[in-house]
């Protein structure tokens, strides 16, 4: 199975305690922001059922050069959500997981 030149990623934040849905905010506006974001396929946002301090993302990207790219604007956006204020949001440094996106439903293009 060929999965191309797609890249994605899975990313799990663990907000102080009652922080989830403020981080879960900020999450929302940062994924608002990638809406028209070249290369960006997917960009979901979900909070843990049973924890709702910890906070999931599901990233695609067209390729890693689109995610890299993203991540330095990032790195000097302040409006509305910067990287610096969702970091003092959490317990711990984010837990990342670098996929090959294959297919699925919702993800278009693919099987």
């Amino acid at each position: 199975m060929s999965a191309g030149s797609r890249t994605g990623r899975l990313m799990t934040m663990k907000a102080q305690p009652g922080r989830g849905d403020e981080l879960a905010a900020a999450m929302l506006s940062v994924a608002a922001g990638l809406r028209d974001f070249p290369g960006c396929e997917v960009y979901l946002i979900s909070q843990d059922r049973v924890d709702p301090d910890t906070i999931h993302i599901v990233e695609v990207w067209a390729d890693e050069a689109s995610a890299r790219s993203a991540l330095d604007a990032a790195r000097t956006a302040t409006a509305p959500v910067g990287i610096a204020d969702v970091l003092a949001m959490l317990t711990e440094k984010p837990h990342r997981v670098d996929l090959v996106p294959l297919g699925g439903v919702g993800l278009g293009g693919a099987a």
